[in-house]
C-alpha cells in the first residue's frame, strides 16, 4: 500500500487508514490486552512472563483493597478509569462492584468531567488515572472540578519514576500542576498503610477535590489494617526527633530517608525526620518549628521542580523563616527526562536515595560551618 501511494499519479492528498492490532503476529500478545506493554523476560513459546517474587503487595493492589473496604460501608463510592482497569487496580473493584465501576476508554478528559458530574449528584467518585495520563485532562481538572469545588477524588498511580516504562509514564509533574490550583487537598502517602489512610481520608473529604499519589511497584512490607483511618487534614507526623538537621520527606522516599538518618546517626548527626503526608495544605506550624529549631532543612520528594519544595520555600520566605540563616536544600527529580533503568538505579543516579541524602546533608553542614567561620 505504501508503494502504491508513493507511485500513484494522484496529485491530491491521499489518506492511508491503517488498522492496527496489539501484538499482531504473536498469539499470546494478541490475546492479552493488558500485558506486554513493558516486557521483561518471558517464555517465547507460552508467552508466560517471568516475574520476581514480590516481598510486599504493590501499591496499586493496596489502593484496590482500600477502596473496596470503603465501598463496602458506603454505597456512594464509585470508581472511574480510562481504559486501565488492571493497571489502576480497578479490575478487582469492578469484580466486586460492577454497577459502580466505569471504564470510559482512552478518554481521560471525559473521565474527569464525568466524575465531576457524579459528584454533583452526591456520589463519591474516585478517578483512578496514571500521573502522566492525568496531564491530558488538566483543563477538565481545573475548570470542571476544582473551580466548582466538587469532591472528586483523584487516585494518581505511577507517581515518581517507573523504571522500564520510562519518561512517557514517569509521574514527575502532578504535584506541580495540581499544587498551583486553589483549595485542593494533595496527599502523598509514605507507605502502603499510609495509602490506606489516604483513601479513607479522601472518602471523608466532601467539600472540595482531593488527590493522593502513589508509585508503581511494591510497598515496604508493613502490616496493613483492614481499613484505613481518616487523617487530620494538612498535618504531618514526626517520625524521629533529632537536632541540627531536619529532613522533611513527602511520599515513599521516606524509607530511604530513614536509611540516611541511620547513617547520619552513626556519624553523630541524629537528624529529625518528618513525614509531611500532605503537600497541600502544608503543615505550616510543624514546618516553621523545624525551621526555628534546626540549622539545615532538607526536603525530599518524587516530583519535579515546582512541587513540594517550592511550596515549602514560599512558606518559609513569606514568614521570614529564612532570615536567620537557615540552610534549605531541596531534593527532587532533576530537570531532565530520566532514562530507562531499574527504579533503584534511577534514584541512585539522581541522588534521591539514602546515599544522596547523606551526601547533601554533609555537604550542606560543611557549607554552614564555612559561612560561620567567614
Amino acid at each position: 500500500m505504501l508503494k502504491n501511494v508513493r507511485d500513484s499519479d494522484e496529485t491530491r492528498p491521499v489518506l492511508l487508514h491503517v488498522v492496527t492490532k496489539k501484538g499482531r503476529g504473536y498469539p499470546p500478545a494478541e490475546a492479552a490486552a493488558d500485558k506486554y506493554h513493558g516486557v521483561g523476560r518471558f517464555d517465547v513459546l507460552t508467552g508466560q512472563l517471568e516475574k520476581p517474587k514480590a516481598n510486599a503487595p504493590s501499591y496499586t493492589s493496596v489502593f484496590s483493597k482500600a477502596l473496596i473496604a470503603e465501598a463496602e460501608v458506603d454505597d456512594r463510592v464509585v470508581a472511574i478509569t480510562a481504559a486501565m482497569p488492571a493497571g489502576t487496580g480497578l479490575d478487582k473493584f469492578g469484580d466486586r462492584f460492577p454497577a459502580r465501576t466505569f471504564d470510559v476508554g482512552i478518554a481521560e478528559q471525559h473521565a474527569v468531567t464525568f466524575a465531576g458530574g457524579l459528584a454533583t449528584e452526591g456520589f463519591k467518585p474516585f478517578c483512578a488515572i496514571y500521573s502522566s495520563f492525568l496531564q491530558r485532562a488538566y483543563d477538565q481538572v481545573q475548570h470542571d472540578v476544582v473551580l466548582q469545588k466538587l469532591p472528586v477524588r483523584f487516585a494518581i498511580d505511577r507517581a515518581g519514576l517507573v523504571g522500564a516504562d520510562g519518561a512517557t509514564h514517569a509521574g514527575s509533574y502532578d504535584m506541580a500542576f495540581l499544587g498551583c490550583l486553589p483549595d485542593i487537598v494533595i496527599m502523598c502517602p509514605a507507605d502502603e498503610a499510609e495509602l490506606m489512610h489516604a483513601v479513607a481520608t479522601a472518602v471523608a473529604i466532601d467539600d472540595r477535590p482531593s488527590a493522593f499519589r502513589y508509585p508503581r511497584g511494591e510497598g515496604v512490607g508493613i502490616e496493613l489494617p483492614e481499613r484505613g483511618s481518616v487523617m487530620p487534614i494538612g498535618k504531618g507526623r514526626m517520625v524521629r526527633e533529632g537536632n541540627r538537621v531536619a529532613i522533611l520527606s513527602l511520599g515513599t522516599r521516606l524509607a530511604e530517608v530513614l536509611k540516611a538518618a541511620d547513617e547520619l546517626t552513626a556519624r553523630g548527626l541524629a537528624p529529625t525526620v518528618v513525614d509531611a503526608r500532605f503537600m497541600k495544605p502544608l503543615d505550616e506550624e510543624l514546618i516553621l518549628r523545624l525551621a526555628r529549631e534546626h540549622e539545615v532543612l532538607i526536603t525530599v520528594e518524587e516530583g519535579s521542580v515546582g512541587g513540594f519544595a517550592s511550596h515549602v520555600l514560599h512558606l518559609l520566605a513569606s514568614k521570614g523563616a529564612l532570615d536567620r540563616g537557615l540552610k534549605v536544600r531541596p531534593l527532587a527529580l532533576p530537570d531532565v527526562f530520566v532514562e530507562h533503568d531499574a527504579p533503584a538505579i534511577q534514584y541512585e543516579k539522581i541522588g534521591l536515595n539514602a546515599s544522596g541524602i547523606v551526601a547533601t546533608v554533609l555537604t550542606t553542614l560543611g557549607q554552614a560551618r564555612e559561612a560561620v567561620s567567614a
